[in-house]
């Protein structure tokens, strides 16, 4: 029996999160109710609710998540009451040029669940039916509540054309920068090179598959780079910090006619230096962005069910990088800590239903 109302982390202005009871979402047509078992803080997120604020408030935060379907409205067919389930959060108007193609995540009037409509930190969340997709009996909630940064990271990995045989560095080990990892050795790179300031992050990118390993405050990445390739370069280069270091980093490490992906969120400015406009052109370097994930009309390039597909199978893993697991109550604390850099961590998830 769904409740009248649930507790939720509410945004109120940047900085002012206040986990408080409200009234349980009242689904129409079309639309499912959700039980919310786990949910993730995106690296977005933390911007969003401390410095750069929301489309409107107040809103519950939070969209990287999985549960359990409570209740269905009129018309669902695609999902029933007790399905375990994770939703895309990214709602596409369906009719611009772009969604008419299917590429939904260029959507030109999307909503989003978590900064545009209430998300899902909260114990239960709302979404349209079409969003929702039914989890393999061998993925655990847990590491559904990852698929959204599983999937961005393969939508990655294809805009950069990894293919076999190919060298990949990718740039930054947090939760998308270590599924990058994977799925460069999945679509069959012979080398992959991991980066990053963290020796906790990096031990985990080893573990994952990534053969060389290399710590920034330790050591100049272009210069290790540059003497195990003997200065070719590496030909595909994702870099998921969102740093303009690493962005200038990538055009450096990048060899002939490879390229380099920018998946991280950039809130800075980028000033390339002559070498590195220099590097760009006389390699014909790719400099190309990557935004969000594909859930196209195309099977094959579907980023989310193929992210669900790959981690029933257990070949793309989430566990070894979930750092933290905390009550709904605790969402103002943990999101004070991650900001001001009290916490090294790495997919923190929030239980809802966790006393």
């Amino acid at each position: 029996m769904v409740p009248k109302s649930m507790l939720a982390a509410r945004l109120y202005a940047p900085g002012d999160i206040r986990v408080e009871r409200v009234p349980v979402p009242q689904i129409g047509e079309g639309e499912v109710l959700i039980r919310v078992v786990a949910a993730g803080i995106c690296g977005s997120d933390p911007s969003r609710a401390m410095a750069t604020g929301a489309y409107s408030y107040p809103i519950t935060i939070g969209h990287e998540f999985a549960g359990e379907v409570a209740l269905t409205g009129p018309g669902v067919t695609n999902v029933s009451e007790g399905d375990r389930v994770t939703a895309i959060p990214l709602i596409p108007c369906g009719s611009c040029t772009y969604c008419r193609s299917g590429q939904y995540n260029l959507c030109d009037h999307y909503d989003y669940i978590g900064s545009r409509t209430d998300g899902a930190f909260a114990e239960y969340v709302k979404t349209r039916a079409e969003n929702v997709l039914r989890l393999p009996d061998t993925v655990d909630f847990e590491t559904a509540a990852t698929t959204d940064p599983a999937a961005v990271a393969l939508h990655s990995i294809r805009k950069a054309r990894v293919s076999v045989g190919d060298t990949v560095a990718v740039l930054g080990t947090g939760p998308i920068g270590l599924f990058t990892v994977q799925w460069a050795k999945i679509a069959g790179a012979i080398m992959v090179v991991a980066v990053d300031i963290y020796d906790e992050k990096l031990e985990i990118a080893r573990q994952l598959g990534a053969d060389l390993c290399i710590n920034a405050r330790n050591q100049d990445p272009v210069e290790v780079v540059n003497q195990v390739t003997r200065g070719k370069g590496i030909n595909r280069v994702i870099e998921t910090a969102g740093v303009p270091q690493t962005q200038r980093q990538g055009c450096l490490i990048a060899s002939k006619l490879g390229s380099v992906v920018f998946c991280g969120i950039s809130h800075a400015g980028l000033d390339l230096s002559e070498v590195a406009v220099d590097r760009v052109m006389r390699r014909e370097i790719s400099v190309i962005g990557s935004w969000n994930s594909g859930d196209v009309t195309v099977p094959h390039e579907d980023d989310w069910r193929t992210t669900l597909h790959f981690m029933g199978e257990g070949r793309v893993v989430a566990r070894p990088f979930i750092t933290h697991r905390e009550p709904l109550s605790e969402v103002p604390r943990v999101f004070d800590e991650i900001w001001n850099h009290h916490v090294v961590h790495g997919k923190v998830l929030f239980l809802p239903q966790q006393v």
